[in-house]
């Protein structure tokens, strides 16, 4: 039997320093791993699903670093592609206080990921008995053998019948708007579900709407999704936020609501990966509005723990999302 969903893109080592200390200030730094769709694959797995990732990495210390840290959570990887050239890649997160934001620098130039080849992932056997396929905008980016990659597996899995699922995910710093259009939208054209946020929607394809149900049915028509689910933030300050979500579905027109959440922030960076896993859980057993629930249950979870990964459980996003109090468990 196949995995419930499986996931495509790099996961990186992921450097911290701790105290709110400026990276030219770190005497220490805290290690992690972290990426989009191993983030999703992991908060899939949390929640009960059967996960697999699939990935390139360099066959050393910090490859099996990242290998270790995926299978802890559950999640298969006997899909992973290994080479004994290129390197793991790295980024740094810098924690920041109001008025001063967090921050990311990228150190993944020539990375294994960004250096795979179509050809190289044996798709049929990753992919064979698969629910959905998920990917997102920061894989295609990397390189464009990346991308070629990336569109090899979406067109796998549509003749195989997977429903594929993306987050568009887009990142400045890895291309431009007009490079991001032109792949994402091959992409999207075989997607049944998208993740995204108004802003990206903007930034990408030029979507604008009168408001965010507005946007979500504008994508609709413009790729023939099945779903798309939109992420809403208000963060008046760095470490206090907003978190909630929507989804819309071709042919239905209810809009479908998530909770609120006001969040004390631990750490943000992962939420939107896990909202991701959570949305494909709750859709996959019980339709679109357990979708958004769990997604935003299980995303608003991850915002309370350290480093890119959720270590929730299902019995606490069903406590939260039924109303459970602050009172300490016990």
């Amino acid at each position: 039997m196949g995995h419930d969903v499986v996931t495509f893109g790099e996961t990186m080592v992921r450097l911290s320093p701790p105290g709110f200390r400026r990276l030219e200030q770190a005497t220490a730094l805290d290690v992690a791993v972290g990426g989009s769709e191993m983030n999703t694959a992991v908060a899939t797995a949390r929640l009960g699903l059967s996960a697999a990732f699939v990935t390139r990495l360099t066959r050393n210390p910090l490859g099996r670093m990242v290998e270790n840290k995926v299978r802890e959570h559950g999640v298969c990887t006997s899909h992973f592609v290994w080479t004994d050239d290129d390197r793991v890649g790295t980024y740094f997160v810098e924690f920041g206080s109001s008025p001063r934001a967090n921050s990311v620098l990228y150190d993944r130039a020539n990375s294994a990921m960004a250096r795979i080849q179509p050809g190289e992932v044996h798709w049929q056997s990753a992919l064979e008995g698969a629910k959905v396929f998920h990917t997102s905008g920061i894989t295609p980016a990397l390189s464009p053998s990346a991308a070629e990659a990336t569109l090899e597996g979406v067109r796998a899995a549509a003749e195989l019948g997977v429903k594929i699922s993306v987050d568009l995910n887009y990142r400045k710093l890895l291309w431009s708007p007009h490079e991001a259009q032109a792949t994402m939208s091959k992409i999207l054209e075989q997607a049944s579900i998208l993740f995204t946020t108004e802003e990206d929607t903007q930034r990408v394809f030029g979507i604008e709407g009168n408001d965010f149900e507005d946007v979500a049915r504008k994508l609709i028509d413009a790729f023939g999704l099945e779903v798309v689910a939109i992420t809403l933030r208000e963060n008046p300050s760095v470490w206090n936020n907003r978190w909630t979500a929507i989804a819309c579905r071709a042919g239905d027109d209810k809009v479908y609501r998530a909770p609120v959440f006001d969040l004390e922030i631990v750490d943000r960076v992962g939420a939107g990966d896990a909202f991701g896993g959570g949305f494909l859980y709750g859709y996959l057993n019980e339709g679109i509005e357990a979708g958004v629930r769990y997604g935003v249950g299980i995303s608003a979870l991850k915002q309370t723990h350290p480093g890119d990964l959720c270590w929730a459980t299902r019995d606490e996003v069903d406590r939260i999302l039924d109303g459970e109090g602050l009172r300490i468990v016990r």
